[in-house]
């Protein structure tokens, strides 16, 4: 075969040694702005530790890690050689080192450190472009902490462990690791999000506080984990009912508690992470908070969850954004790169948008909870109240269409396997699906809105702190007022409405934020009405050119700075984290 008919031309570069979070305008002056009351002393240690973390994501080692991660997933093993019981699940050592890197800088450790939650949720958004699926046990496990602290005496013992910085695989007591991560077990098969319909049953024990579960989940998210905060029906003299509970997989004594294994479940994407069905048959649990209340103690770590949704939904899209950007930057075609062509800029451009929405957002989320947890400021705990599930039904919502058109932008190149597009495809959907489906939120959203008045002031406070700066979002707060006013079949137009209030909200914090030329094009797309139902249909006349520059790679004309494939901040170094002990 002729050398001459491989030459390759026209392609773009691998992008690859960059800094994720470096180059990425609206993530960094998003830090930079909510940090601004802080000292300088941690300003520059949360530039240096999301700096470092940026430069790590954008390395061609990490790449490599998630690309082993999805095509190795996790390998259910239910017994030994021998026959014995172990309900264990094997991981490619590429899952262990993308999870040591996670909890080495403190990506499950918000809830005691100065503004913890803005850089762990910037943190987070940085290294899921790295690989998405093993954010689950790291999300899970940051938020177990909150629900823990319904007994005061069981976050005493859990708390130091979930929050540590060091990562450990492999099952034994809790008591003998430096750091553990947490799962979850709520849905069963009858109930789905109707955790009341739950019927697995726990029978108290002589101990106060402890109990024996028996019944069977339709969904445990991380089943690797150390622990699990558990959903059963509590049957005892006091007060029954839908209780919370801590489940350890592997007792005090050594001994394995019952979780046994069903089957790890065939997901469409998330292919990395496992989630499976699990059976109980007398499996030793500890109550936490009060019998009864199982739903309003494990809320707050549902919505932790939900915030993570958020975020990652938020850092897919930025990712796709990201390589579409990148493409068309070095593609030609017709007589001119791609990026310079005006219907591809347009497209461009929208993409922008819809990325530095959510982005602007899901930061502004982060930094309520940092107010709630330091000041306790009950506007912000009433701001997050409503502002949380109304993002976690937009901003997943957006996730899919958004990749799919990014992966258009790259067309051919970009439906094969090699692009990693087709694997972020995959996984845009989860979000929206995990921690309350859409209708979930939409429905939690009125429920907000008719129990608590509160949260609907602060969310009105919150975007007219923008009223009179556009006139499109002074028309479109007015809309949403009037249909907030008709309760007429609200359920039925739960959904709508839900929309309305994060367009409006987006729309707020962009024209109070953004460059001028981005919020011009938002508050003309999606609140005044001036574009179309595909991406890449903008008024020709905005600024997109403004636009789309924004959403370039930060530095020398939007190029990466690359180094050659295999170096990078985490060659020389398995783990990718220090302190860190495992063995993949």
């Amino acid at each position: 075969m002729a050398a001459t008919t491989h030459t390759v031309t026209n392609q773009a570069p691998p992008l690859v040694g960059y800094d994720v979070y470096g180059s990425d305008r609206v993530l960094t002056e998003g830090v930079e702005r909510h940090l601004a009351g802080a000292d300088a002393e941690l300003r520059d240690a949360v530039r240096e530790e999301l700096g470092g973390l940026g430069r790590a994501a954008g390395s061609a080692q990490a790449q490599e890690w998630g690309r082993q991660a999805n095509e190795n997933p996790p390998v259910l093993r239910t017994h030994d050689r021998y026959g014995n019981r172990i309900d264990e699940v094997e991981f490619h050592p590429a899952w262990h080192r993308l999870l040591g890197r996670a909890v080495g800088t403190g990506l499950t450790d918000a809830w005691g450190r100065p503004a913890g939650h803005l850089r762990r949720a910037a943190g987070f958004f940085v290294w899921s472009q790295a690989e998405a699926g093993h954010g689950c046990p790291v999300s899970m496990t940051h938020a177990a902490v909150p629900a823990l602290r319904a007994d005061p005496e069981l976050a005493a013992e859990w708390e130091p462990r979930l929050t540590s910085h060091v990562y450990e695989e492999g099952l034994r007591p809790a008591g003998q690791k430096a750091g553990v991560l947490f799962g979850m077990a709520m849905t069963e098969k009858q109930g789905g999000s109707d955790v009341r319909a739950n019927t697995t049953a726990a029978a108290a024990l002589d101990a106060p506080g402890e109990y024996l579960l028996t019944g069977h989940k339709w969904f445990c998210s991380a089943p690797m984990s150390d622990g699990f905060l558990v959903l059963a029906q509590a049957a005892s003299a006091g007060r029954g009912g839908l209780t919370c509970f801590l489940v350890p997989r592997v007792l005090p004594d050594g001994t394995r508690n019952v979780f046994a294994l069903q089957r790890l479940k065939d997901k469409l994407g998330n292919r990395s992470n496992a989630s499976a069905e699990v059976e109980f048959d007398g499996t030793w649990a500890r109550r936490v908070g009060e019998e009864g209340r199982g739903v309003r103690t494990i809320i707050e770590m549902v919505a932790a969850t939900r915030l993570d949704c958020v975020v990652g939904s938020a850092a897919q899209m930025r990712q796709a954004l990201t390589q579409a950007v990148h493409h068309a930057e070095h593609r030609s075609a017709f007589g001119a790169r791609l990026i310079e062509q005006p219907l591809m800029r347009n497209v461009l451009a929208d993409l922008a948008l819809e990325s530095e929405a959510a982005t602007t957002l899901a930061l502004r989320l982060a930094a309520a909870y940092d107010a709630v947890q330091d000041s306790d400021s009950p506007q912000e705990r009433a701001f997050l109240r409503i502002a949380v599930p109304t993002a976690k039904y937009w901003v997943t919502k957006r996730c899919t269409p958004m990749v799919a058109e990014a992966l258009e932008c790259l067309g051919g190149n970009g439906y094969v396997e090699e692009s990693g597009l087709p694997r972020l495809l995959r996984e845009s959907p989860l979000n929206s699906i995990w921690e309350g489906s859409g209708n979930v939120q939409a429905l939690d959203v009125l429920r907000a809105l008719q129990r608590e008045p509160q949260a609907l002031n602060a969310f009105l406070q919150e975007v007219g702190q923008a009223r009179g700066a556009d006139h499109r979002l002074d028309s479109a707060i007015k809309g949403l007022l009037t249909e907030l006013a008709d309760l007429e079949g609200i359920e039925a137009r739960a959904r709508r409405v839900v929309e309305r209030m994060a367009l409006v909200l987006q729309g707020s914090l962009l024209v109070r934020w953004a460059p001028p030329a981005v919020a011009d094009a938002f508050c003309a797309s999606r609140l005044g009405g001036d574009g179309g139902a595909a991406f890449g249909t903008l008024p020709h006349s905005l600024d997109l050119a403004a636009v789309v520059e924004r959403a370039r790679i930060a530095g020398e004309g939007g190029s990466p700075n690359r180094s050659e494939p295999g170096s990078g901040p985490l060659t020389g170094n398995r783990s990718g984290a220090a302190p860190t002990r495992h063995h993949p």
